[in-house]
């Protein structure tokens, strides 16, 4: 039995991977009609990575991003207790964590996906620091990979142009309570509006010739998303969120160094600024490269930010993600 003993947690290295595939809006005109004008003025997007491959898949991503952050921080695979992989769209239905594990060559962590769409990275996180808390495992690895463009319907402008295939990775691990890196954090899911974002499944009759028995299958459709709604929750309640996280951290808004928010539609990264009177110079933001990538926004652009030098030693990084569920949640880190 583990000790119950009370741990910190700290973020030791990150990594990210992208498809080498880049589809810009000039060229998304010729597949649907739109303009680089409209794209870019209405989400900030300019551009995004697709994984074009037939023989690559998340995995792929996933396990580059991975490997990236154990070369940072001179871990072998083997000193992993962990796998946590934010997903929503796995190679194989039944989970892709246990062949990420497999790959990297992880032989003594376990491995289970966590499907949480763009909030997935932060729960995931969140599911992390519990069982480091506890002095469960040492060294969790939390992966946030989506590869969306695979489940958008191309003729849908409204949707197509909005997302992008990458993965992120950040190895997560237990520290004394003193040097404890993760203040404070607050996840909430109201299902009421899940209908707003989703890939939902649609059943089909099959009739088969034993007796009368009858047999729904079917498929998965397309993204579905309603923009206005998705903007208006994401608005509302993602800055009450951050005030929460901020409460409990006995901080203000004027603590904060770099926001990190789900890179899903400039207008929400800068209404969110704005609604919390945050300069718009502390928001770290990779969008117009590489669009919304669900799961994986959140990682790639800590890593991007991380390699760019911009965040330092006792920076207070609070990142935020919202999306599918609908679900939202905030952690505040000290760096």
């Amino acid at each position: 039995m583990k000790s119950l003993m009370i741990q910190g947690a700290k973020i030791i290295a990150t990594g990210s991977a992208i498809p080498s595939f880049k589809l810009s809006n000039d060229e998304m005109s010729k597949i649907v009609e739109t303009s680089d004008e409209w794209i870019s003025s209405r989400t900030g997007i300019k551009e995004r990575r697709l994984l074009t491959e037939k023989s690559q898949s998340i995995n792929d991503l996933a396990i580059s991003a991975s490997q990236q952050a154990l070369e940072k921080a001179s871990m072998d695979p083997s000193e992993v207790d962990l796998i946590i992989l934010a997903t929503s769209s796995p190679s194989d239905l039944f989970g892709s964590a246990s062949r990420i594990q497999f790959e990297i060559g992880a032989k003594n962590a376990v491995a289970f996906d966590l499907t949480a769409a763009c909030s997935g990275f932060v729960v995931g996180l969140v599911t992390a620091f519990q069982f480091l808390q506890t002095n469960t495992y040492r060294n969790i690895l939390v992966i946030g990979a989506d590869v969306l463009s695979q489940w958008v319907d191309w003729s849908d402008r409204s949707t197509c142009i909005l997302f992008g295939d990458a993965a992120g990775a950040a190895i997560v691990q237990s520290c004394s309570s003193i040097h404890n890196s993760i203040l404070s954090f607050k996840i909430n899911t109201d299902g009421k509006y899940a209908s707003h974002l989703s890939i939902s499944y649609e059943k089909s009759l099959h009739k088969l010739s034993v007796g009368n028995l009858k047999l729904y299958q079917g498929a998965f459709k397309h993204v579905y998303m309603n923009g206005r709604e998705v903007y208006k929750f994401a608005v509302s309640q993602v800055p009450l969120s951050i005030l929460s996280c901020l409460e409990a951290s006995n901080m203000s808004v004027q603590d904060i160094d770099w926001l990190v928010l789900h890179q899903a539609n400039e207008r929400i990264l800068t209404a969110v600024a704005e609604k919390l009177s945050i300069s718009s110079k502390k928001i770290i933001s990779n969008l117009s490269k590489y669009g919304n990538t669900s799961a994986a926004s959140i990682p790639l652009a800590l890593d991007e930010a991380i390699k760019e030098h911009k965040i330092s030693d006792n920076d207070i990084v609070v990142i935020a993600g919202f999306g599918a569920g609908l679900t939202w949640g905030t952690i505040i880190l000290r760096w």
